[in-house]
């Protein structure tokens, strides 16, 4: 062991290296080997996140505070809103937005024919397009505006994604 400890010795004066320097050499290639360990991993084994779409809304100031609530029937019973979807699936896909207004509310896909449809249509891995919905209610009553995204299947027919949005509204005279 005393003969291993002298060559290391040896070594490093003939590196030029005094005990100051062969401690910071040495901790120098440990953080080297250790990131480059961690490295390796997250770029071989690292999983990958799960693909998804999103569908989101917007106020008219393309901001996420100030939904409408209130309408008055007949003199002020229309809004606007941004419907964003968002693709991440890992490929292009087509999307329908369908906009159901319903007095009750109890399970997802809304069973009511849809008031209007936002076709997307090849939109993008990683990209957002963003439509413009009007929506007009003179009816008295509390309601719900509810965004279902449908995306094409491989067949060409549209299947619910799960994800929607939900809009509550009182009309009032």
């Amino acid at each position: 062991m005393q003969i291993r400890l002298e060559s290391a010795k040896r070594l490093g004066r003939k590196l030029g290296l005094n005990e100051e320097k062969g401690f910071a050499v040495a901790i120098f290639l440990a953080l080297l080997i250790v990131s480059i360990v961690i490295l390796s991993y997250f770029v071989l084994f690292a999983p990958h996140p799960e693909p998804y779409n999103s569908i989101y809304l917007l106020d008219s100031n393309k901001k996420a505070v100030d939904y409408p609530q209130t309408l008055v029937a007949k003199q002020n019973s229309t809004f606007n809103v941004y419907v964003n979807v968002v693709n991440h699936l890992g490929h292009g896909a087509s999307y329908q937005v369908q906009v159901k207004i319903t007095k009750t509310l109890s399970t997802f896909p809304v069973d009511v024919p849809a008031s209007q449809t936002i076709q997307i249509n090849n939109l993008g891995d990683g990209k957002t397009r963003e439509n413009t919905a009007t929506i007009t209610e003179n009816q008295v009553g509390s309601y719900s505006v509810v965004f279902e995204l449908w995306q094409q299947n491989t067949l060409g027919t549209y299947e619910f994604t799960q994800n929607s949005c939900v809009l509550n509204i009182q009309v009032i005279a």
